[in-house]
């Protein structure tokens, strides 16, 4: 016995009820028959029939607005600390060392503007080039935020680890270099970075 259900009255059923509908063919077989398939007028028919594509449900994701929290980094000078922010919560704080009299730290409202693994520093004092790695004065990440066209400050490593909590820089940022790479990682161009007093 073959049981067919035409998908315009299934689809006809299915909007009274109220639920989306989908073209569908059922087919049922007795045991101990041959299984047999739609007649060719039947497929036809139903290709006949336009239906929206329905993305698959079986990703819910697809359907829910995203509920991931913007990132914004707050820097406070006094505190000589750094905050990752997401949304309203913290979720990671750094000690970091600022720049001293003379070479305030900016403050204001900035954005990561680049991002660099393994940075070449050029000494600006004798212009010698330095190769990256840890012990270099940029340690092993830079997060640039702020330039006039000249100068750049940023979130850098840093060899010298006993600056950290200080006001010791030339500017920028010096964050221990397993700190720094973990802040890399977690921050993107864009992200805002808030600098207070």
């Amino acid at each position: 016995m073959t049981i067919k259900v035409s998908a315009q009255r299934l689809s006809q059923y299915l909007i009274g009820a109220g639920i989306a509908t989908a073209t569908l063919f059922f087919w049922g077989q007795q045991p101990g028959t041959a299984q047999t398939s739609p007649a060719p007028e039947t497929l036809s028919a139903a290709a006949s029939n336009t239906f929206p594509i329905v993305p698959p449900l079986d990703d819910p994701s697809l359907f829910l607005p995203s509920l991931e929290q913007p990132k914004r980094l707050i820097l406070r000078l006094g505190q000589r600390r750094v905050y990752l922010y997401q949304g309203e919560q913290m979720i990671a704080s750094y000690p970091v060392a600022v720049g001293k009299a003379g070479w305030e730290t900016p403050t204001g409202s900035f954005k990561v503007m680049q991002k660099i693994e393994n940075p070449v520093w050029q000494d600006p004092w004798t212009g010698e080039v330095r190769s990256p790695g840890a012990n270099t004065a940029l340690g092993l990440r830079w997060i640039g935020f702020w330039t006039d066209g000249k100068d750049a400050i940023g979130f850098h490593g840093t060899p010298t680890v006993n600056s950290i909590g200080q006001a010791a820089s030339h500017g920028c940022v010096r964050m221990r270099n397993e700190d720094v790479v973990a802040l890399f990682e977690q921050v993107d161009v864009g992200t805002p970075v808030i600098v207070e007093p």
